[in-house]
């Protein structure tokens, strides 16, 4: 692997430096500690989840008596045991966390059993037996959409006049595509350990990436205030959006029993029950009428999205949003309709992935880009750089939003040339003329991604930072660490504010009672908005200290100045720690709380326009195929990748994080397949049947270079987030695979994703009938 980081370490700074993860040395000698590894306090109860085995039904009777009944069991939990109420819907009350009368769908919770170990647990919990009185189930979007079943409303957006625009077009292409969902498929699956306290307390370990949430919803689940609950979360095994809302499911049914028996009480979901009961990546179907000039501009577009919902509304609202936000992805459309469909099905609940309905919108623009080039027969880099959005004009989005940070011309120019692009894929097109069976394939694809949640309230964040007397520092904040590196970066912007080694400083848990009231994880803002919240509490304290030194020393605050672990105030110097045992004695308050808001942002959702995004992220990448057009088997030869962080506060982190996008995005477009049967029931819901990418298939030639041009926003240090962004790189995996299955350069292939080997077949012999 070829790896190009464009910057030089920074002096005396963290920031900017290529650190280890704070966590490096405890994940590779298995010291870390998950929820699942915390000492289980005496008398703890497992639990294990009974689930629904219809997709749609009633429920005539239920008999436990058998689960009671098995050796080591304790007690049992069902909706009227629930003291509060009986939903962990986030936004729509319609998430039940045990079903009552009517179940929606396989894998729906309807009791929960407590026992002595987690053996005895879950073979409790399949001997529920429920009477069901079957119904209509609806099991895709399109039949969804076709009997008006949605969890919310559909959503349009217009901008120009696009029905005029079409008619008028010289050239259109229509188009419907599947789009696959995708699990999340986290090594740690879903868990939470919930123990009563003193007085009604109660304390909950969690692997969430919203603990603020899991408090909430907790507390109204079991008749509680939020001051009564405190959730704590050290770091996750993977999260990937799969535990921004659903975790709560899982602490709320631990908080019951626990509340039920007065015990200790630990639920984790086992693989298979975690993939059948919780939420995935949001499968659409796509239908388009893109109409075009002969240089390949776009004139005019419809859109139509039917998003597979699952039975209740979970994030389905904003993450269909966001879809509709970036089916420009890095193209201005002056002419455009986008319908978007939020289908109930009887399916499980979909929610947060990686992205968040942005790979979805991408994916759609992406293929109208590809069918124009073949429709005129020309390079897709063509069509690509002639829609791309302008720098002073075409350059406002369809929600009115503009864009006047594009680098995205910059980003393919330099790509462009480090790829080779062109002459490979003149190269390949030899090789493939001479070629019957092996066939290559090239593309190279943009990402413009905005940075902020949608829903402006929750573009917020504190953090709360204690200095000791021997100059050693705890950082608390309100972010949860996933394996992504939020914690040491964060870490290296507090260690800078103060100038002292980040070895001085220990990264403690997320913790409601620390930090209150704080934002999910998620929407790739956790080092903007955490950053900037602990930067502000160091600030705060430096300042303390700063006003102190000058007092002192009889000197002005402009002649004290921190280095390199070192104070000098005019001719004196002395070290941070001395500094701060002075200070202490003297009553200067050594801790102090920090608060960020996203500035500038700003959006009206029933107009769909303003700013909802603070800046955008942009990347590319160029990849390299090979199909095997008698098995559709395939793989990838080389990747290149370009991608915009800003003014990096890590790169070893944000090169990995740049890495494993790009991975998991392409293991969604090619290999995860999730698949249900007539009866409901999900048939891929183990590694064995699931297949998620493994280090055989990275591509044997990967080059990443990190792009950083700073960011003309004031975020912390000028730096870019780099969570989501890098996953739609992969979009250039699935259009390459395209491009060797074509016949020629005008053949379109019917190809839906995910581009499994079947899939790959069923596109080859469609385009053999044409």
């Amino acid at each position: 692997m070829d790896v190009n980081v464009s910057s030089k370490l920074k002096h005396n700074r963290a920031v900017g430096e290529a650190l280890p993860h704070d966590s490096a040395h405890l994940h590779v000698t298995g010291r870390a500690t998950y929820t699942d590894d915390l000492p289980e306090p005496r008398g703890l109860l497992h639990l294990a989840v009974g689930m629904s085995q219809k997709p749609h039904a009633n429920i005539r009777a239920m008999d436990l008596t058998e689960v009671l009944a098995t050796p080591g069991v304790v007690d049992i939990c069902v909706a009227a045991d629930i003291a509060g109420d009986n939903n962990y819907g986030p936004i729509v009350a319609d998430d039940p966390v045990f079903a009552d009368e009517l179940v929606q769908y396989v894998g729906q919770p309807v009791f929960a059993v407590a026992a002595t170990s987690a053996d005895s647990a879950r073979k409790a919990a399949r001997k529920g037996a429920i009477d069901y009185e079957e119904l209509e189930a609806i099991l895709d979007p399109l039949t969804a959409v076709a009997k008006g079943s949605f969890v919310l409303p559909s959503e349009t957006l217009v901008r120009g006049d696009p029905d005029k625009a079409l008619e008028n077009s010289p050239y259109r292409v229509q188009r419907q595509v599947s789009l696959g969902g995708q699990d999340q498929f986290y090594l740690e699956g879903h868990i939470a350990m919930a123990i009563p306290q003193e007085d009604g307390g109660l304390l909950i370990y969690s692997s969430t990436q919203h603990p603020d949430e899991v408090q909430s919803m907790a507390a109204h689940a079991t008749g509680r205030a939020a001051k009564d609950i405190v959730v704590i979360c050290r770091r996750m095994g993977g999260a990937f959006g799969g535990k921004e809302s659903q975790a709560a499911l899982i602490a709320i049914i631990a908080s019951i029993m626990a509340d039920k028996t007065s015990r200790p009480c630990k639920l984790r979901l086992d693989r298979d029950d975690d993939m059948i009961m919780t939420g995935k990546r949001h499968d659409f179907v796509i239908d388009y009428d893109a109409g075009f000039d002969d240089t390949g501009r776009i004139l005019g577009i419809d859109f139509e999205f039917a998003a597979r919902c699952g039975m209740s509304a979970d994030l389905s609202g904003p993450v269909n949003d966001r879809a509709m936000f970036h089916c420009d992805n890095a193209y201005y459309l002056s002419n455009v309709r986008i319908v978007s469909h939020r289908c109930k099905t009887n399916t499980v609940s979909n929610t947060a992935f990686r992205g968040f309905g942005g790979p979805q919108g991408m994916f759609a623009i992406e293929y109208v880009i590809e069918d124009i080039a073949r429709t005129l027969g020309k390079d897709p880099l063509e069509i690509r750089r002639r829609n791309f959005y302008g720098k002073d004009a075409r350059n406002v989005t369809p929600y009115r939003q503009t864009v006047d940070d594009n680098i995205i011309d910059e980003i393919f120019d330099k790509l462009v040339v480090d790829s080779d692009y062109e002459n490979r894929r003149t190269e390949i097109r030899k090789f493939n003329a001479a070629s019957k069976v092996l066939r290559r394939g090239i593309s190279m694809t943009p990402v413009k991604f905005g940075i902020s949640f949608t829903n402006t309230f929750l573009n917020q964040a504190g953090a709360l930072i204690n200095v000791y007397k021997d100059g050693t520092v705890q950082l608390n904040h309100g972010g949860t660490e996933m394996g992504q590196g939020l914690y040491v970066k964060v870490a290296q912007v507090v260690a800078d504010e103060f100038q002292i080694g980040i070895d001085r400083i220990r990264i403690m848990a997320a913790d409601t009672s620390r930090v209150p009231n704080a934002s999910a994880t998620a929407a790739s803002s956790g080092s903007d908005m955490n950053g900037k919240a602990a930067q502000k509490a160091a600030a705060t304290i430096r300042a303390r200290l700063t006003e102190f030194a000058a007092r002192h020393f009889s000197v002005s605050e402009a002649e004290v100045n921190f280095h390199g672990g070192r104070v000098s105030a005019a001719d004196h110097s002395l070290s941070f720690v001395e500094l701060v045992q002075m200070a202490w004695a003297d009553r200067v308050s050594l801790s102090a709380t920090g608060y960020y808001k996203t500035p500038k942002i700003n959006y009206d959702r029933s107009t769909f326009s303003g700013r909802p995004f603070f800046y955008f992220a942009y990347g590319a990448a160029v990849t390299e195929v090979v199909v095997d057009r008698l098995t559709g088997e395939n793989r990838i030869l080389r990747a290149d990748i370009l991608h915009d962080c800003g003014d990096s506060l890590n790169p070893a982190v944000d090169l990995g994080q740049i890495e494993g996008g790009y991975v998991q995005g392409v293991g969604w477009l090619t290999t995860e397949e999730l698949w249900w049967n007539e009866a409901g029931e999900l048939g891929t819901h183990s590694p064995s049947t699931y297949k998620i990418p493994t280090c055989s298939d990275l591509a044997p030639d990967f080059r990443v270079e990190l792009m950083q041009s700073g960011n003309p926003e004031n975020t912390i240090y000028r730096s870019k987030a780099v969570g989501e962004p890098p996953l739609m790189l992969c979009l250039s995996a699935f259009h390459a695979i395209r491009d060797a299955i074509a016949e020629n350069d005008r053949s379109l292939p019917d190809l839906h994703a995910p581009a499994t080997p079947e899939a790959i077949l069923r596109a080859i012999s469609g385009a053999a009938d044409e």
